[in-house]
């Protein structure tokens, strides 16, 4: 059985406002594997930030029990801080100084040797590609530079658990997928990694398993793929060169075990199966078989999106703009 590292039981945070009382994290019950990514995704608002901040013990819980590397936060919240690192959407770095002195200085401040420090320093610039900026002040760093340095910071003590909160907010497109390289890099290290994100493809691409939060409640959990089979099949749209064949293309495809359904529109065969990718080759290669030619296929596959729309009634792309973060 794969050991948790992360586990909570109905885990609960109230606050009060003008309002009323906000239920920013509402009996929420986690449970994260060792050495994977776990998303944990949803809009901002929704109450990611505050659940993250009751696991790093920055926050206590009105109720409810949470464990981190063993420890419960309440009960031992000294021995959970040892083992964890955490990034949050601030960032931690001390500007004045280069990147490779924050480095230091952190492992210092973790009670390792100077020497070890330095060296542990090193071992990260190379692991996280910092080389060519870490002995220039972070004020100069750009937005993506200071965030691979704020993660870097927080794995300097080698932590069981990585806890990254938003991580690539305000970051353009390509220094956002440079960090998801990092991000992959020390997950193959045996670091398990708790992600925050409002960002879909973030968390399908990066995620070995998720759960969706919307409103302090943990609407639906799994792996992407196992999510997206539970609210859509896979689509895959065929036009013919011929469109007098549409009804021996449709006979070939009622034999082929992978095909859910077919039905024609217009002038196009829509066909549904689970798995889009598997099923597309063996459409093609049925038709092809048939001397039946194809002049256009496409395939789309159930989304992120499609799963926050089922389970909440409304789109996640549509929640965005919402609110700030709880």
């Amino acid at each position: 059985m794969t050991e948790n590292v992360v586990s909570t039981v109905d885990l609960k945070k109230y606050f009060t406002s003008r309002k009323g009382v906000v239920k920013a994290v509402d009996g929420v019950n986690l449970s994260v594997a060792a050495g994977q990514v776990f998303g944990f995704l949803g809009p901002n608002g929704a109450g990611k930030t505050t659940t993250l901040r009751m696991l790093n013990t920055l926050l206590v819980p009105d109720s409810g029990q949470a464990l981190v590397a063993g420890f419960d936060v309440l009960k031992d919240p000294g021995a959970v801080r040892c083992r964890i690192g955490y990034v949050g959407q601030s960032g931690g770095s001390d500007r004045p100084a280069t990147g490779r002195e924050d480095l230091v200085l952190q492992g210092r401040l973790y009670g390792m040797s100077k020497a070890e420090a330095s060296s542990r320093a090193a071992e990260l610039i190379d692991l996280l590609d910092l080389t060519d900026f870490a002995d220039r002040i972070v004020y100069t760093y750009s937005g993506g530079q200071r965030r691979r340095l704020d993660v870097a910071l927080g794995i300097m003590h080698r932590p069981q658990v990585l806890f990254l909160d938003e991580p690539t907010t305000g970051l353009d497109p390509q220094n956002r997928a440079n960090l998801w390289k990092q991000i992959g890099k020390l997950k193959a290290t045996g670091t398990t990694i708790f992600l925050t994100t409002h960002y879909l493809e973030e968390a399908d691409i990066l995620s070995d398993y998720l759960a969706i939060m919307d409103y302090g409640h943990i609407v639906a959990e799994g792996t992407p793929q196992q999510l997206k089979r539970q609210v859509s099949l896979d689509t895959i749209r065929v036009t013919l060169g011929d469109p007098a064949q549409n009804p021996a293309a449709a006979q070939v495809l009622e034999g082929l075990k992978v095909v859910k359904s077919s039905v024609l529109e217009q002038d196009c065969l829509r066909i549904s199966v689970d798995n889009g990718e598997a099923a597309l080759p063996q459409v093609m290669k049925a038709l092809d078989g048939k001397d039946i030619a194809i002049s256009n296929i496409s395939l789309s596959t159930a989304s992120l999106d499609d799963v926050f729309l089922e389970k909440t009634g409304r789109s996640l792309r549509d929640t965005e703009a919402e609110g700030g973060d709880r």
